[in-house]
Protein backbone atom coordinates (compact mmCIF):
# COMPACT_ATOMS: atom_id res chain seq x y z
CA UNK A 1 0.00 0.00 0.00
CA UNK A 2 1.39 2.95 -0.98
CA UNK A 3 0.76 6.92 -1.15
CA UNK A 4 2.66 8.97 -3.72
CA UNK A 5 1.24 12.29 -3.07
CA UNK A 6 -1.99 13.70 -1.69
CA UNK A 7 -3.54 14.12 -4.96
CA UNK A 8 -2.47 10.69 -6.62
CA UNK A 9 -4.63 7.92 -6.39
CA UNK A 10 -4.38 4.76 -3.71
CA UNK A 11 -3.08 1.23 -4.40
CA UNK A 12 -5.16 -0.92 -2.64
CA UNK A 13 -3.24 -4.17 -1.45
CA UNK A 14 -2.70 -6.42 -4.28
CA UNK A 15 -1.17 -9.18 -2.13
CA UNK A 16 -2.60 -10.43 1.23
CA UNK A 17 -1.72 -12.77 3.89
CA UNK A 18 -4.44 -13.89 5.93
CA UNK A 19 -3.00 -15.54 9.06
CA UNK A 20 -6.02 -16.85 10.72
CA UNK A 21 -9.37 -18.32 9.52
CA UNK A 22 -11.71 -15.73 10.05
CA UNK A 23 -9.35 -13.07 8.10
CA UNK A 24 -9.63 -15.14 5.48
CA UNK A 25 -12.82 -16.21 5.42
CA UNK A 26 -13.79 -12.38 5.10
CA UNK A 27 -11.10 -11.42 2.80
CA UNK A 28 -12.80 -14.32 -0.18
CA UNK A 29 -16.58 -13.29 0.82
CA UNK A 30 -15.45 -9.18 -0.16
CA UNK A 31 -14.41 -10.82 -3.49
CA UNK A 32 -10.52 -10.55 -2.97
CA UNK A 33 -9.60 -14.28 -3.18
CA UNK A 34 -7.37 -13.16 -6.09
CA UNK A 35 -5.50 -10.79 -4.16
CA UNK A 36 -5.02 -13.37 -1.05
CA UNK A 37 -1.56 -15.13 -1.73
CA UNK A 38 -0.91 -16.60 1.80
CA UNK A 39 -3.60 -17.77 4.38
CA UNK A 40 -3.07 -19.88 7.87
CA UNK A 41 -3.03 -23.68 7.71
CA UNK A 42 -6.59 -23.87 9.89
CA UNK A 43 -8.41 -21.43 7.02
CA UNK A 44 -11.51 -23.99 5.79
CA UNK A 45 -13.75 -21.72 3.69
CA UNK A 46 -14.13 -21.11 1.62
CA UNK A 47 -12.79 -24.13 0.15
CA UNK A 48 -10.58 -22.57 -2.95
CA UNK A 49 -8.85 -20.87 0.53
CA UNK A 50 -7.20 -24.35 0.87
CA UNK A 51 -5.51 -24.23 -2.74
CA UNK A 52 -3.28 -21.09 -1.30
CA UNK A 53 0.25 -21.71 0.34
CA UNK A 54 0.01 -22.25 3.91
CA UNK A 55 2.29 -19.54 6.08
CA UNK A 56 0.39 -19.76 9.80
CA UNK A 57 -0.56 -21.82 12.68
CA UNK A 58 -2.44 -19.44 15.18
CA UNK A 59 0.60 -18.48 17.67
CA UNK A 60 3.19 -19.29 14.37
CA UNK A 61 4.10 -18.06 10.82
CA UNK A 62 6.67 -18.65 8.39
CA UNK A 63 8.17 -15.62 7.94
CA UNK A 64 10.54 -17.02 5.16
CA UNK A 65 7.62 -18.14 3.33
CA UNK A 66 6.06 -14.21 3.87
CA UNK A 67 9.24 -12.93 2.96
CA UNK A 68 9.13 -14.69 -0.55
CA UNK A 69 5.31 -13.86 -1.00
CA UNK A 70 6.36 -9.72 -0.42
CA UNK A 71 2.76 -9.14 0.53
CA UNK A 72 1.66 -5.22 1.12
CA UNK A 73 -1.20 -6.13 3.90
CA UNK A 74 -1.13 -8.94 6.35
CA UNK A 75 -4.54 -9.87 8.58
CA UNK A 76 -4.48 -11.36 11.74
CA UNK A 77 -6.96 -11.79 14.73
CA UNK A 78 -6.20 -11.99 18.55
CA UNK A 79 -3.84 -10.18 21.01
CA UNK A 80 -2.45 -13.98 21.11
CA UNK A 81 -0.59 -12.73 17.80
CA UNK A 82 0.94 -9.97 19.34
CA UNK A 83 4.25 -10.94 19.22
CA UNK A 84 3.67 -12.52 15.76
CA UNK A 85 2.92 -8.90 14.49
CA UNK A 86 5.66 -7.03 16.05
CA UNK A 87 7.58 -9.89 14.36
CA UNK A 88 6.18 -8.52 11.03
CA UNK A 89 6.08 -5.12 11.33
CA UNK A 90 9.92 -5.48 12.19
CA UNK A 91 10.15 -6.64 8.85
CA UNK A 92 8.38 -3.62 7.62
CA UNK A 93 4.91 -5.19 6.46
CA UNK A 94 1.77 -3.43 6.85
CA UNK A 95 -0.39 -5.59 9.77
CA UNK A 96 -4.01 -5.23 10.54
CA UNK A 97 -4.85 -7.01 13.31
CA UNK A 98 -8.43 -7.11 14.91
CA UNK A 99 -9.38 -8.42 18.49
CA UNK A 100 -13.01 -8.93 18.28
CA UNK A 101 -14.61 -10.23 21.29
CA UNK A 102 -18.51 -9.42 20.58
CA UNK A 103 -20.65 -10.33 17.98
CA UNK A 104 -20.49 -5.89 17.64
CA UNK A 105 -16.96 -6.25 17.27
CA UNK A 106 -17.35 -9.21 14.36
CA UNK A 107 -19.12 -6.68 12.52
CA UNK A 108 -16.24 -3.93 13.07
CA UNK A 109 -13.87 -6.48 11.97
CA UNK A 110 -15.87 -7.02 8.50
CA UNK A 111 -16.31 -3.47 7.83
CA UNK A 112 -12.57 -2.43 8.57
CA UNK A 113 -11.13 -5.41 6.33
CA UNK A 114 -13.40 -4.16 3.80
CA UNK A 115 -11.75 -0.40 3.79
CA UNK A 116 -8.85 -1.51 4.08
CA UNK A 117 -9.40 -3.55 0.67
CA UNK A 118 -11.40 -0.92 -1.14
CA UNK A 119 -14.64 -3.17 -0.82
CA UNK A 120 -16.21 -0.72 1.80
CA UNK A 121 -19.80 -1.60 -0.24
CA UNK A 122 -19.42 -5.15 -0.04
CA UNK A 123 -18.45 -5.09 3.38
CA UNK A 124 -21.49 -3.09 4.15
CA UNK A 125 -23.65 -5.88 2.47
CA UNK A 126 -22.18 -8.88 3.95
CA UNK A 127 -22.19 -7.13 7.43
CA UNK A 128 -26.33 -6.25 7.09
CA UNK A 129 -26.14 -10.17 5.85
CA UNK A 130 -24.79 -11.19 8.46
CA UNK A 131 -26.77 -9.43 11.13
CA UNK A 132 -30.13 -10.14 9.44
CA UNK A 133 -29.56 -13.97 9.44
CA UNK A 134 -29.10 -13.74 13.00
CA UNK A 135 -31.90 -12.03 13.77
CA UNK A 136 -33.86 -14.43 11.43
CA UNK A 137 -32.66 -17.22 13.46
CA UNK A 138 -33.96 -15.15 16.13
CA UNK A 139 -37.37 -15.00 15.08
CA UNK A 140 -37.91 -18.65 14.66
CA UNK A 141 -36.58 -19.34 17.97
CA UNK A 142 -38.18 -16.60 20.08
CA UNK A 143 -41.95 -17.23 19.35
CA UNK A 144 -41.07 -20.71 21.68
CA UNK A 145 -41.82 -19.26 24.81
CA UNK A 146 -39.65 -21.21 27.23
CA UNK A 147 -35.68 -20.28 27.38
CA UNK A 148 -33.18 -23.50 28.33
CA UNK A 149 -30.55 -22.76 30.47
CA UNK A 150 -27.06 -22.95 28.38
CA UNK A 151 -23.89 -24.30 29.35
CA UNK A 152 -21.12 -23.45 26.74
CA UNK A 153 -18.10 -25.54 27.49
CA UNK A 154 -14.97 -23.49 25.26
CA UNK A 155 -12.30 -25.93 26.70
CA UNK A 156 -12.43 -28.85 29.32
CA UNK A 157 -8.87 -28.73 32.12
CA UNK A 158 -9.68 -26.39 32.90
CA UNK A 159 -13.16 -25.74 32.30
CA UNK A 160 -13.93 -22.42 30.57
CA UNK A 161 -17.16 -20.82 30.13
CA UNK A 162 -18.27 -19.17 26.67
CA UNK A 163 -16.69 -15.83 25.20
CA UNK A 164 -19.20 -12.51 24.50
CA UNK A 165 -19.73 -13.85 20.90
CA UNK A 166 -21.09 -17.30 21.65
CA UNK A 167 -22.92 -16.35 24.65
CA UNK A 168 -24.49 -13.00 22.63
CA UNK A 169 -25.85 -16.10 19.82
CA UNK A 170 -26.83 -18.19 23.04
CA UNK A 171 -28.94 -15.50 24.18
CA UNK A 172 -30.09 -13.84 20.93
CA UNK A 173 -31.74 -17.48 20.11
CA UNK A 174 -33.88 -17.57 23.09
CA UNK A 175 -31.39 -19.39 25.68
CA UNK A 176 -29.88 -18.42 28.79
CA UNK A 177 -26.39 -18.62 29.23
CA UNK A 178 -25.74 -20.01 32.92
CA UNK A 179 -22.29 -18.03 33.15
CA UNK A 180 -23.57 -14.58 31.03
CA UNK A 181 -21.61 -12.49 33.00
CA UNK A 182 -18.32 -14.63 32.93
CA UNK A 183 -18.42 -13.75 28.79
CA UNK A 184 -17.34 -10.89 29.31
CA UNK A 185 -14.58 -11.20 30.16
CA UNK A 186 -11.11 -10.41 28.02
CA UNK A 187 -9.14 -13.31 29.03
CA UNK A 188 -9.85 -16.99 29.02
CA UNK A 189 -8.79 -16.95 33.05
CA UNK A 190 -11.52 -14.41 33.73
CA UNK A 191 -13.91 -17.45 32.24
CA UNK A 192 -12.57 -20.19 34.55
CA UNK A 193 -15.50 -22.39 36.08
CA UNK A 194 -15.36 -24.78 38.56
CA UNK A 195 -17.41 -28.00 38.45
CA UNK A 196 -19.58 -27.65 41.41
CA UNK A 197 -20.63 -24.06 39.61
CA UNK A 198 -21.93 -25.77 36.73
CA UNK A 199 -23.81 -28.01 38.58
CA UNK A 200 -25.21 -25.73 40.98
CA UNK A 201 -26.17 -23.66 37.60
CA UNK A 202 -28.17 -26.95 36.01
CA UNK A 203 -28.13 -26.04 32.16
CA UNK A 204 -30.64 -28.01 30.57
CA UNK A 205 -28.19 -27.57 27.43
CA UNK A 206 -24.67 -28.29 27.28
CA UNK A 207 -22.67 -27.08 24.09
CA UNK A 208 -18.85 -27.83 24.07
CA UNK A 209 -16.19 -26.61 21.54
CA UNK A 210 -13.21 -27.70 22.44
CA UNK A 211 -10.65 -26.00 20.32
CA UNK A 212 -8.45 -28.42 18.38
CA UNK A 213 -9.91 -31.18 19.86
CA UNK A 214 -12.51 -33.64 19.48
CA UNK A 215 -15.30 -33.54 22.66
CA UNK A 216 -15.11 -36.50 24.65
CA UNK A 217 -19.18 -36.91 25.42
CA UNK A 218 -18.29 -39.25 28.54
CA UNK A 219 -15.60 -37.54 30.36
CA UNK A 220 -18.28 -34.85 30.66
CA UNK A 221 -20.98 -37.09 31.78
CA UNK A 222 -19.06 -39.11 33.93
CA UNK A 223 -17.42 -35.83 36.01
CA UNK A 224 -18.09 -36.48 39.91
CA UNK A 225 -21.83 -35.04 40.44
CA UNK A 226 -22.93 -34.32 36.99
CA UNK A 227 -25.20 -37.09 36.92
CA UNK A 228 -27.93 -34.46 38.94
CA UNK A 229 -27.69 -32.00 35.82
CA UNK A 230 -30.15 -32.12 33.61
CA UNK A 231 -28.15 -31.83 30.29
CA UNK A 232 -26.66 -34.94 31.23
CA UNK A 233 -29.39 -36.97 32.53
CA UNK A 234 -31.46 -36.20 29.38
CA UNK A 235 -28.24 -36.58 27.21
CA UNK A 236 -28.16 -33.00 25.58
CA UNK A 237 -24.93 -32.31 25.55
CA UNK A 238 -23.53 -31.35 21.51
CA UNK A 239 -20.58 -30.70 19.95
CA UNK A 240 -20.61 -27.21 18.01
CA UNK A 241 -17.04 -27.89 15.83
CA UNK A 242 -14.54 -24.71 16.57
CA UNK A 243 -14.39 -23.58 12.84
CA UNK A 244 -18.68 -22.87 13.52
CA UNK A 245 -18.12 -21.15 16.74
CA UNK A 246 -14.65 -19.86 17.52
CA UNK A 247 -13.79 -18.19 14.64
CA UNK A 248 -15.29 -14.34 15.12
CA UNK A 249 -16.08 -14.19 11.83
CA UNK A 250 -19.02 -15.38 8.50
CA UNK A 251 -18.50 -19.34 10.15
CA UNK A 252 -20.41 -18.30 13.16
CA UNK A 253 -23.35 -17.91 11.25
CA UNK A 254 -22.86 -21.83 10.87
CA UNK A 255 -22.86 -22.30 14.44
CA UNK A 256 -25.92 -19.82 15.34
CA UNK A 257 -28.02 -22.33 13.03
CA UNK A 258 -27.24 -25.63 14.98
CA UNK A 259 -27.47 -23.62 18.40
CA UNK A 260 -30.85 -22.91 17.07
CA UNK A 261 -32.04 -25.97 16.51
CA UNK A 262 -30.74 -27.09 19.48
CA UNK A 263 -32.41 -24.85 21.67
CA UNK A 264 -35.88 -25.75 19.37
CA UNK A 265 -35.85 -29.32 20.34
CA UNK A 266 -35.07 -28.67 23.89
CA UNK A 267 -37.84 -26.33 23.78
CA UNK A 268 -40.20 -28.70 22.19
CA UNK A 269 -39.19 -30.95 24.71
CA UNK A 270 -39.53 -29.04 27.54
CA UNK A 271 -42.90 -27.70 26.43
CA UNK A 272 -44.25 -31.33 25.80
CA UNK A 273 -43.01 -32.81 28.95
CA UNK A 274 -44.78 -30.04 30.76
CA UNK A 275 -48.02 -30.69 28.89
CA UNK A 276 -47.60 -34.64 30.09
Amino acid sequence: MTFTSRSSSFTWPRRIVCLTAETTEIAFALGAGNRVVGVSGYSLRPPEARKKPKVAAFTSIRMDKIRELQPDLILGFSDLQKDISRDLVGEGFNVFISNQRSLEEVGDAILAIGRLLGEEKKALQIHDQFFSELDTLAKETGTLGYSPRVYFEEWDDPLISGISWASEIIERLGGEDVFKEKSRGKTASERFVTSKEVVEANPEIILASWCGKKVGFEKIRSRPGWDTVDAVRNRRIYEIKSPDILAPGLSLLRGARQIAEIIKTATSYRLQAARE
